[in-house]
C-alpha cells in the first residue's frame, strides 16, 4: 500500500537510488495559500548531511510542484510533486546484492516480492519519507488556519533521556541544536553519545515526543475509526518505529482515582484538571493537548561485522559500507510532524462530512 488517508490522501512513489522520491495529493481544498519557502524548510530539516550526526549524503532535496497549484494557491486538483535524487553512490551497496542485512527489509521483501532493490534499500529506504514531508508541510499550512500546532524534539537517545513531560520544556529551544532536543544540557549528552557510537561504527535508537495543541473536540469516531489508533497507525508506518504511546501509555498501571481527569468549569468552557489521557477519551479528542511518543529502533545497517545469510541460505559474514545515520532521531522530528499533520487534516476534513 503506497496511499495514507482517507479524504486527505498521499501516494508516495520513488526509491532511494531512482531518479527522484514524489507523490500526488489529493483531497487538500481550493484556496490554500501555498508557502513554498515553508515546505522548503521542512525538507531541509529531514535531509541528509545537515550536522555530523546525521549521514553525510549531500542532496539538496529541492522539491518540485508539478500540479494542483495555482496563482500561489492548491485548486483542488491533485498536487504533485518530485524530489530529485543527486548523490547517489549505489556502489557502495554491491557487496549487499546477495546478502540479507540484519533486521532490515532485504530479507522480507526478497520473499514477499522474490525481486528486491539492494541499492541504498529501494523502496523501503527512509529517503520515502520525503514525500510525507511535503504532504505533511501543506497539511500543516491548513491545520495553522484551525489554529492547530504540532512540535515534536528528540526527548530520549540511548539511556540519556527528558522526563516525561513536556510541559517542562521550553519546546522553542528544539530547533536550536542539531539532536532537536529543547534542554541543551541533556542535547549536548546526546550528540556525545551519538558520536560515540557513530566512531564505533554502529547505531543507537531512541524516542521522539510529539505535541499537538488546538485540536478541536470532536475528531475520531468511538469504535474503530479512533483518533489515537490513527495516529498511531500512521507514527508505526515510519521506518524504524518500533513503539507508539500516547497521555500516560504504559504508565497507567495506578489506581483510577490518581490517573481519572477530573472535569472543571472554566468560565463557560469544560476543561481537565489533568490530562493523562493525552488529549483523547474514547478515541476522540477532548481538546486538550494531544500527546505522545514514538520509539525509533537502531539503524540496521551498521559498520561493524555481523552475521547472516546470503540469498542462498549459505551462513556469512557482513559488513557494510556506505553512508548512514548512527541514530534517526534528529531527521526523524520533522517526519513525525508531518504524519501527525496529516492524519489531523485527514480527521477533521473527516468531520466536516458528518
Amino acid at each position: 500500500m503506497n496511499t495514507f488517508g482517507t479524504i486527505y490522501r498521499l501516494t508516495s512513489f520513488g526509491e532511494s537510488h531512482g531518479a527522484a522520491v514524489g507523490g500526488v495529493i489529493d483531497g487538500c481544498p481550493p484556496g490554500l495559500k501555498i508557502d513554498v519557502d515553508f515546505i522548503q524548510a521542512e525538507l531541509d530539516r529531514r535531509r541528509p548531511g545537515q550536522s555530523r550526526i546525521t549521514t553525510p549524503r549531500k542532496e539538496s532535496d529541492r522539491v518540485e510542484l508539478l500540479s494542483g497549484i495555482f496563482e500561489g494557491k492548491t485548486t483542488g486538483a491533485p498536487i504533485g510533486f518530485i524530489v530529485r535524487n543527486e548523490n547517489q553512490q549505489s556502489s557502495d551497496y554491491d557487496n549487499l546484492k546477495d546478502v540479507f542485512r540484519p533486521s532490515h527489509a532485504d530479507f522480507t521483501y526478497q520473499q514477499k516480492y522474490g525481486i528486491r532493490d539492494h541499492r541504498g534499500g529501494g523502496r523501503s529506504s527512509a529517503r520515502e519519507t520525503i514525500a510525507r514531508i511535503v504532504a505533511g508541510a501543506i497539511a500543516r499550512l491548513w491545520l495553522r488556519q484551525q489554529q492547530v500546532t504540532i512540535q515534536a524534539y528528540t526527548s530520549q537517545v540511548g539511556e540519556i533521556a527528558l522526563e516525561n513531560d513536556y510541559r517542562k520544556y521550553d519546546l522553542t529551544l528544539t530547533e536550536e541544536n542539531m539532536v532537536r532536543c529543547p534542554d541543551p544540557e541533556v542535547a549536548e549528552q546526546m550528540i556525545k553519545l551519538i558520536n560515540e557510537v557513530r566512531i564505533q561504527g554502529n547505531s543507537i535508537g531512541g524516542i521522539i515526543t510529539c505535541v499537538i495543541k488546538g485540536t478541536p473536540i470532536g475528531l475520531g469516531e468511538p469504535v474503530f475509526g479512533k483518533l489515537h489508533a490513527a495516529l498511531g497507525s500512521a507514527m508505526l508506518s515510519i521506518n524504524a518505529v518500533k513503539g507508539f504511546d500516547y497521555g500516560m501509555g504504559f504508565n497507567v498501571t495506578g489506581r483510577g482515582s490518581e490517573l481519572n481527569d477530573s472535569f472543571y468549569n472554566d468560565e463557560g468552557v469544560i476543561r481537565t484538571r489533568s490530562n493523562h489521557s493525552g488529549g483523547i477519551q474514547a478515541g476522540i479528542s477532548n481538546g486538550q493537548d494531544i500527546y505522545f511518543r514514538v520509539a525509533f529502533k537502531p539503524v540496521s545497517t551498521i559498520l561493524t561485522e555481523q552475521q547472516s545469510v546470503d540469498i542462498h541460505g549459505a551462513n556469512t559474514t557482513l559488513k557494510a559500507r556506505g553512508r548512514h545515520d548512527p541514530c534517526v532521531l534528529p531527521r526523524a522530528v520533522p517526519i513525525v510532524e508531518a504524519m501527525a499533520a496529516m492524519t489531523l487534516m485527514d480527521y477533521a476534513l473527516l468531520a466536516k462530512t458528518k
